[in-house]
């Protein structure tokens, strides 16, 4: 029941107020004490004890706060209904809720509303319940009970949207829909409808079940004035009539919009998909991206013979002619891009008009090409062409340049373009190595030379030509994959810096400069840069991959736990919380964003970013002490040992994973986390598009998921294993170790091993065949890691086996030492690739076979009496498997030693030598007629001429703090804290195999 006038749950609201004051204000003590006094009055006051609740759960004392919960929810089950009251049970709810414990919630309102059936407000807490549980079925059952006792429309309408979510969400039977159908035409029959909301959802219940025709007739009948935009109404009633094959229909209603809207270009390609009774469109339409959004769109042409399309062809011409001619004095883009799509369409066909087409996007450049979004608009139309006919497009607007408009920052604007969309088709990557030069310089002078169009700009406005800068990098760094001359890469830091030095806004900047110091091993500068970048909300899911890959392979586990804090901080508040937003959209009658709302709750729960945090959040714990095998088995029993994330990996498995990563701002050189260019020579590929890599993507990321999310669970029986291993070495009859424990071992090595691609026995044969020589470790592919992992657990499975210790310690110094040997005398910058494998096997293989070996070490350890001890000591330091644990154990010493001595050989160089290094890499050859250092030269050379009154205060003042030596310096810095860190985690693992070595000597 709703409260009393001026009482509060029962209580005088002037006790209440203060209460809630101290709680705003975040005075938690003020406010236990005015509680604890108010229920010296009111000691049987459910709503007081709700109270006190959520002041223990703001104080973060969950425990108290749980179990106070329950003491109110005792009270109002008894039967004196006055205590009984809305004020009380949503205050319980926003405890239990954060608490975790809706369900408690839910029970609460569910008694409530059984006591007070007719409490609409009740009944309302209780669909609210429901929403945040996402039971639809209950949600629906609660809404009818609610239309029935009050007869609104609203109540209707939850029902029906809640149908709709378990038709969409629960794929349930879809007579469903025939009965929401019902429930409205019933309500419509009695009371008709009152809101555009309201016939919205009728209409999309209707083209739920395909009912087109019967939601035409809807909105042409007297629902449809609910809709007072004209344009919205024509847009329903186009789709409608193009999804029940009404093509001319449609095409009619779809011209009206274009003529009262010619900008509309989503309106242009539905009515041209029309025109040429082509329902891909719609299937476009239907499963469009806002992250992923498709470049082209597939056409349907089979049906049409020649005449037919050469006579619609020609309507859409018509109208795009009429467009034109009627807004000729504007800048609308709609008109002139209808135009290139008819053209593609012809050649699509067949109509071999690829010159029209170039002259057609030509015009479009002539006219929108000192636009940014330029390249962006024509992406779709140069897919088409064949890569002469591309070449031939950027020698005409190379040979066009001549007419450029008179404008300056036309000019700026247009120039821009061309280099774009010479990046676009792949020239740039066929051009000669000066030539690429020589127009590096170019847009360097260029940018110069413009710099003082931006003088009097806000810091917060883009600045004309600022894209040079990442036109200019983007080159640079091409010329350094072909040369393999460093030089290249630091001038492209330079380059970026300074940018970053004149406006720090610019986020292109920031993304390229990531990579690049990702790529050169300073690692912390491209976590910086990250940070800059100020990631926040849902910008966490869809940017963070720029970042967390190579953060998870690095050694900076502080940073890594942070940042995967934080993206898990959000993700689970998100779902946790956004069915505050889904029940908001309710009770502001805007059912649409219901839907909306639950779909992407839906879409970021499947998340396979998500999933992989989850997992890595996990094993990141166990690296960080895997040092300590007691530390280990307190993680893993707080995550049941295991268990948990198996059961991850078999959800996984039979879900479809949502790639919601914006890989549309990634370099070119790196277009998905798992890709670089840069790591291969430049003759295995003349072209690298941004290519859509998300199917090939899928199930790469689903089998690495599910790979590691067996980890925890394998190293949990792997340390079970050790003691019936060991009992099993010294006993000749022993028991043959745990049946259980090696079973469910085995099961997992098999399921692992299934998805690395390949059977038990097979994953075997390759490991030992690695390990004796005869094969070598490139046969692992990308997945090196893995198969070492695969290895140890391997060996765990079967401790007693001596054959299976020696060949994990070959596989151990093959492919470390390898590793250490092709890296020699090189520097940081060039050999970060192979520091990140073997950071990742010492952390994790090596990590857990030291883990293993620290468990049969404790296991070997005598207890009991001292005449036991010794007979013992004697058994066990005679046994194969004791000398096996030795032998390991100053294998992996060794091993670890020479990563060590690698890591001191780097740190050992004086800094300034370093940065000097560093900085010679830049000097260009004063004889050479080429090189690195050239785009260097003029940027200084312009610093150096630059006059304040020229490019304004602020830039003036940029220009001269821009530093190429500090900027080397910090990058040298941040490589020396990568090294420092995983000489750090080295020393850590020498340390304790040192001490086990000790502790075996004395077995």
């Amino acid at each position: 029941m709703s409260s009393k006038f001026g009482l509060a749950g029962g209580i005088p609201e002037r006790r209440v107020r203060p209460i809630w004051d101290a709680i705003d204000s975040r005075q938690f003590k003020n406010a236990l004490k005015l509680v604890t006094s108010l229920l010296s009055k009111y000691p049987k006051s459910p709503y007081a004890l709700a109270l006190k609740a959520l002041i223990h759960e703001r104080m973060g004392k969950t425990d108290e706060a749980l179990s106070v919960c329950l003491d109110a929810k005792e009270l109002l089950y008894k039967d004196d209904l006055a205590l009984m009251d809305d004020l009380t049970l949503s205050t319980l709810q926003i405890v239990l809720q954060r608490l975790d414990h809706l369900d408690l919630a839910t029970s609460c309102y569910a008694h409530a509303c059984g006591k007070f059936p007719n409490n609409l407000e009740l009944m309302m807490g209780l669909f609210n319940c429901y929403v945040r549980e996402y039971s639809f079925v209950k949600q629906q059952q609660t809404a009818i009970k609610m239309y029935k006792l009050a007869g609104e429309e609203r109540f209707l309408l939850w029902a029906v949207c809640s149908i709709q979510l378990q038709v969409l969400c629960d794929k349930s039977g879809e007579k469903l829909l025939l009965l929401a159908e019902g429930l409205l035409k019933k309500h419509i029959a009695s009371h008709s409808m009152h809101e555009p909301e309201a016939l919205m959802v009728y209409i999309s219940l209707l083209e739920q079940e395909s009912k087109y025709n019967d939601a035409l007739e809807v909105l042409s009948g007297d629902l449809g004035s609910l809709l007072m935009i004209e344009v919205d109404k024509l847009r329903i009633q186009g789709r409608l009539l193009a999804r029940a094959n009404d093509y001319s229909a449609a095409v009619d209603v779809y011209k009206k919009i274009l003529e009262l809207s010619p900008d509309d270009w989503e309106c242009f390609l539905h009515y041209l998909g029309c025109l040429l009774e082509d329902d891909s469109i719609w299937k476009y339409f239907d499963n469009i991206d806002q992250i992923h959004p498709t470049k082209h769109i597939e056409c349907k042409f089979s049906h049409l013979t020649e005449e037919m399309f050469d006579s619609r062809i020609s309507s859409a011409s018509d109208l795009v002619q009429k467009l034109l001619r009627d807004n000729e004095n504007s800048n609308l883009r709609g008109p002139y891009l209808a135009e290139l799509e008819i053209e593609k369409r012809k050649f699509l066909f067949g109509k071999k008009n690829e010159n029209k087409l170039l002259e057609s996007l030509l015009q479009y450049f002539l006219k929108f090409g000192h636009l940014a979004c330029y390249a962006s608009d024509v992406e779709a139309y140069l897919q088409v062409l064949s890569p002469n006919k591309k070449a031939e497009f950027v020698g005409m607007l190379v040979k066009n340049s001549d007419s450029f408009s008179e404008s300056a920052t036309k000019v700026l604007g247009q120039t821009t373009t061309i280099l774009k969309v010479q990046e676009l088709t792949g020239n740039i990557f066929e051009l000669p190595v000066d030539e690429i030069e020589a127009s590096a310089v170019k847009l360097a002078k260029l940018y110069c030379q413009n710099l003082s169009l931006s003088k009097d700009l806000d810091p917060q406005e883009s600045m004309f030509g600022e894209e040079l800068l990442s036109l200019i990098s983007n080159m640079l760094v091409q010329l350094f994959w072909r040369t393999r001359d460093f030089g290249y890469l630091a001038e492209a830091i330079m380059v970026l810096e300074l940018g970053l030095t004149i406006r720090g806004h610019v986020w292109q900047y920031k993304i390229l400069l990531l990579h690049i110091y990702s790529y050169v091993g300073a690692l912390p500068l491209a976590f910086e840069r990250y940070k800059a970048l100020d990631v926040k909300n849902i910008l966490t899911e869809t940017v963070s991959h720029h970042i967390l890959r190579q953060m998870l392979e690095s050694p900076m586990w502080v940073d890594l736990s942070n940042l995967l804090k934080d993206y898990l901080k959000f993700m689970d508040d998100h779902l946790r919380e956004s069915a505050d937003l889904t029940f908001l959209a309710y009770r502001h009658r805007n059912y649409s964003k219901v839907i909306e709302f639950v779909l992407f709750k839906q879409r970021l729960q499947h998340s396979n970013q998500y999933q992989a945090a989850r997992v890595e959040a996990a094993v990141l714990q166990l690296k960080q002490n895997a040092d300590s095998v007691e530390e280990e088995e307190r993680i893993l029993e707080n995550l049941k040992s295991g268990v948990q994330l198996v059961e991850l990996s078999n959800e996984i498995g039979s879900k479809t994973l949502r790639f919601n990563e914006d890989m549309q701002t990634r370099p070119w050189w790196t277009p998905c986390p798992e890709k670089n260019y840069l790591l291969g020579p430049f003759e295995e590929i003349s072209y690298c598009p941004k290519e859509n890599v998300k199917e090939d993507r899928e199930e790469n990321m689903k089998r690495a998921i599910q790979r590691k999310s067996l980890l925890p669970r394998m190293i949990y029986l792997s340390i079970q294993s050790t003691s019936t291993a060991l009992k099993e070495s010294v006993e000749t009859n022993g028991s043959g170790g745990d049946v259980k424990i090696c079973g469910e071992l085995k099961c997992l090595l098999e399921e692992y091993t299934k998805m690395l691609g390949c059977s038990l026995s097979d994953a075997v044969e390759m490991i030992t065949e690695i390990s004796q020589g005869a094969r070598t470790s490139e046969s692992l592919g990308s997945n090196l890691v893995d198969w070492l992992n695969f290895a140890v657990f391997w060996n765990a499975w079967s401790l007693s086996s001596h054959e299976h210790w020696h060949v994990l310690n070959s596989l151990f110094e093959r492919l470390i030492l390898d590793r250490v040997r092709s890296m020699g005398s090189s520097d940081m910058s060039s050999c970060y690739s192979d520091v990140q494998v073997l950071v990742q096997i010492v952390t994790e293989p090596l990590a857990w076979h030291s883990l293993i070996i620290q468990a049969c070490t404790r296991s070997s350890l005598p207890s009991g009496k001292k005449k036991k001890k010794n007979q013992h000591s004697d058994q066990l330091s005679s046994s194969p498997m004791s000398q096996a644990i030795k032998d390991s154990i100053q294998s992996l010493c060794s091993t670890i030693q020479e990563v060590t001595s690698w890591l001191l050989n780097q740190l050992n160089h004086p800094e300034d030598e370093q940065v000097e290094r560093f900085l010679s890499t830049l000097k260009r050859d004063e004889d050479a007629a080429g090189g690195q250092g050239q785009i260097l030269g003029v940027l200084e050379s312009f610093i150096a001429s630059s006059e304040e009154s020229e490019v304004g205060n602020r830039i003036f003042q940029a220009l001269k703090s821009w530093n190429t030596a500090d900027t080397a310096r910090k990058t040298v810095m941040a490589q020396q804290r990568v090294l420092r860190e995983f000489l750090q985690i080295c020393e850590s693992k020498r340390k304790l195999l040192e001490t086990l070595k000790q502790q075996m000597s004395h077995v």
